[in-house]
């Protein structure tokens, strides 16, 4: 299997980075116990939109949380896209409504870090979505929620090491994927990717948006992930972390998008044998954390290759990777994950649902 990461480059960026990570040593130290929010497919509706301010409060009134970590669509598959390339005589939909998201966000208390899903881009080609080109919904997400490169959203601000600054300068194309980054905390390896749903974007254009620049775009920012993801296992190991922690909106083993007649799930078999095969090498505890299909999960899903989500992608025996699939916010009760991450225990990584909204489809209390 091809290594998208050289030895070569791992020394290039350790030596760029050499100051800050040594400056950084007491964090990589710390043994304080961590805890962190997690949710994504919020908000959905317009109940949910009109009742932000439910997850908002949950989540500001837990004084345990350190971070907040949104995996992706931030509305549903039936809403416009509206950052960017409407089409005529599809009616303009709401320009303001990623800049209300946008201003969700800065509300949470703590640092606030974002991928992407396939709602807000990918899926913009669709009739229902108002019919717009996902390079340009994209572009715009990145312009809105990464203007600042290396820097969180949210009232506090982190920061964090940014594929737009940290690129392998052998792939320059690498730096457009600003949205990808990685961050230390509690010994643990923290890395987001831009993997969406819908078959990670495989699944072809409509209402004439297919051509060259989509499958050019699924390989350059699939390889670009795969380069990230082993930045992140080779800082991990460089530095002795106890753990490595994965945010992508991708659900990998969709049931739904695996039967007949669903997206498929073909578009990640790369990327996931190269998580198997970092997982492994790693040997210490891998968390996966998803959104996309909505239904709280939690399971190994290729700890037995023999298994029915490890038949999907066929990799090696992978007995330390779990995977959460946190709920989506349509679900009742919505809820977010509370993710408690404790180097000094045997169990570093331990979690619980915090609702926030006992019926999203009707009433929010």
């Amino acid at each position: 299997m091809k290594k998208f990461f050289s030895a070569a480059l791992l020394a290039a960026l350790c030596a760029a980075q050499a100051p800050a990570l040594a400056e950084e040593r007491d964090e990589h130290e710390d043994s304080a116990r961590k805890t962190i929010a997690v949710f994504g497919d919020w908000p959905y509706n317009k109940l949910l939109i009109d009742n932000a301010k439910l997850l908002i409060d949950s989540v500001n009134k837990d004084g345990d949380v350190s971070l907040v970590m949104h995996l992706g669509d931030i509305h549903s598959g039936s809403m416009p896209c509206t950052s960017a390339g409407i089409l005529p005589p599809v009616p303009t939909s709401d320009p303001g409504y990623n800049q209300k998201i946008f201003s969700f966000f800065q509300q949470f208390k703590s640092p606030v870090v974002y991928t992407p899903g396939d709602n807000e881009w990918t899926d913009c080609h669709r009739t229902k979505e108002a019919t717009s080109a996902p390079l340009n919904e994209i572009a715009s997400i990145r312009t809105l929620f990464f203007a600042r490169p290396g820097h969180t959203l949210g009232l506090t601000d982190k920061t964090v090491y940014t594929q737009a600054e940290k690129f392998d300068t052998n792939f320059p194309k690498d730096a457009q994927y600003v949205e990808n980054v990685l961050w230390s905390d509690a010994r643990v390896m923290f890395v987001t990717l831009n993997m969406p749903g819908s078959n990670n974007d495989k699944n072809a254009w409509t209402n004439g948006f297919e051509g060259p620049a989509h499958q050019q775009e699924i390989a350059d920012r699939t390889a670009a992930a795969i380069r990230w993801l082993n930045t992140a296992f080779q800082f991990a190991m460089r530095y002795r972390m106890k753990g490595v922690v994965i945010g992508i909106q991708a659900d990998m083993w969709d049931r739904f998008a695996a039967a007949p007649g669903g997206d498929g799930l073909d578009g990640y078999t790369g990327f996931v044998n190269e998580l198997a095969r970092l997982s492994v090498a790693f040997g210490k505890p891998v968390l996966l954390l998803n959104g996309d299909s909505h239904i709280f999960t939690v399971d190994k899903p290729l700890a037995d290759p023999s298994s029915a989500t490890g038949q999907i992608h066929k990799t090696i025996p992978v007995p330390n990777l779990t995977r959460i699939t946190v709920q989506g916010s349509t679900v009742a009760p919505a809820e977010w994950l509370k993710l408690t991450i404790d180097p000094r225990s045997a169990n570093l990584f331990r979690w619980q649902n915090v609702p926030f909204c006992k019926d999203p489809l009707t009433s929010c209390q």
